[in-house]
């Protein structure tokens, strides 16, 4: 029988706290700026419609 630890169910939590930990981290001491740069510029470059159709295919309906 497997250990309490170790069963993950429907997700893999270890892995979900880890990312968690890790996004807060990059917002608090991370390029952000610079990123939301890059970011734009990949939306007005000739991949914007390929990250749009994207965004719009992964669920978020809003427009940019």
């Amino acid at each position: 029988m497997a250990n309490k630890d170790q069963i993950q169910g429907e997700g893999n939590y270890d892995a979900g706290r880890r990312y968690q930990k890790e996004q807060h981290e990059f917002a608090k001491r991370g390029p952000v700026e610079e990123k939301a740069h890059e970011a734009e510029e990949a939306l007005d470059s000739p991949e914007g419609e390929e990250l749009e159709r994207a965004r719009r295919e992964t669920g978020d309906k809003r427009p940019m």
